[in-house]
């Protein structure tokens, strides 16, 4: 209890009470909870609209060929992920033979190759940066990522580590110098990480936005034709609306400011965290670069990272469509290819 209230003010304030709770509370963490219903009755065939529908294949590189992608003409081509181990074996040795293959392939069917760099995995076996990173000279080049109970869940490239930013800026070179104005655009990764300076002392928020915008600049100047992006979800330290410390909306404009475009990963249009990151940033922004939006595992159902088929369902594809063009403003949509929703719900939308 306050010590200058009475207790005579403290009863009449609780006769009050009953009146002052039927107040409606605008919670700002809810202000786009029902944006979504906008765009419910949105049904099939979905008309061309200008933007480019691109089909990601994560690292299964092999999935395209012979594709449905590559007679429909509502797909642009593909998206497929390199990783940097992948591309660098040794210290600046590099081998595109996969890129150069994969372009070559999509090229006779018309179609465009949009490339993930690959510097972060979700899986504790997989390490996706070269061996030679894995030293002390590059403060063992990864970081593990961590779930709240410490289990490590992955891995990722110190962002924040000079030396290893130079290294990522030497292999954007390369790649920009094969590839630029071949490739329809390059994105990295998504900003969202597991790492904290509790788990890793030599990370710390500031240093990381450093990094990030450090990577945006190399890439942008190794790839001055291709469309560039960045996955920009989340940021350690910071949860909006309540914790804005400006690093999320930092990227954002930023990238805007030197032409590299954003995007995230989950278009989950009903979950609260999705709601008031990412998909905040793009509808409350005003864009002169390409803005992107990808549809991931368990998105058809309006779940993150799930493989599991539900059976008979809606389908969500033309209402994530129309909140993707309307509410968003996006260029791009990256349509996972899982199965069975894309054959069964992707496919009859824009198939034709």
């Amino acid at each position: 209890m306050h010590p200058k209230l009475s207790l005579g003010l403290v009863v009449a304030l609780a006769a009050l009470l009953p009146s002052v709770s039927v107040l409606a509370w605008d919670n700002p963490a809810d202000r786009y909870d029902k944006a979504y219903e906008a765009y419910e009755n949105a049904t099939c065939p979905i008309a061309d609209d200008g933007i480019a529908h691109f089909v990601y294949f994560s690292r299964d590189r092999e999935a395209i060929r012979d594709h449905a992608l590559l007679e429909s003409p509502r797909f642009a081509g593909a998206q497929i992920m390199y990783s940097w181990r992948q591309l660098e074996p040794s210290e600046g040795n590099y081998d595109f033979s996969a890129i150069e293959d994969d372009l070559g392939y999509l090229a006779q069917y018309g179609k465009k190759l949009f490339i993930q760099l690959q510097d972060a995995s979700f899986s504790p076996q997989y390490k996706p940066v070269p061996d030679y990173l894995l030293s002390d000279e590059y403060d063992d080049g990864i970081s593990a990522q961590q779930a709240e109970d410490g289990t490590v869940e992955g891995w990722v490239a110190k962002r924040w580590n000079r030396a290893v930013e130079a290294r990522f800026a030497a292999l954007l070179t390369a790649l920009g110098a094969e590839f630029d104005g071949r490739i329809e655009g390059i994105n990295l990764q998504e900003t969202a990480i597991g790492v904290s300076a509790e788990s890793d002392a030599s990370f710390s928020p500031e240093l990381y936005v450093e990094g990030l915008k450090a990577n945006m600049r190399a890439l942008k100047a190794a790839f001055p034709q291709s469309v560039t992006m960045l996955y920009a979800n989340f940021m350690p330290d910071e949860w909006l609306p309540w914790e804005d410390k400006g690093y999320l909306r930092g990227l954002y404009e930023f990238g805007n400011e030197i032409g590299v475009g954003l995007g995230a990963p989950d278009l989950m249009v009903t979950k609260r965290g999705q709601l008031n990151h990412a998909l905040a940033m793009m509808h409350e922004g005003e864009f002169a670069v390409p803005l992107g939006i990808a549809v991931q595992d368990g998105n058809y159902i309006g779940e993150t990272g799930t493989a599991r088929d539900i059976g008979a369902h809606k389908n969500l594809v033309p209402m994530l469509h129309g909140f993707a063009r309307a509410f968003l403003g996006v260029d791009y949509m990256f349509w996972v290819d899982q199965k069975p929703y894309f054959a069964e719900d992707v496919l009859p939308c824009l198939g034709g």
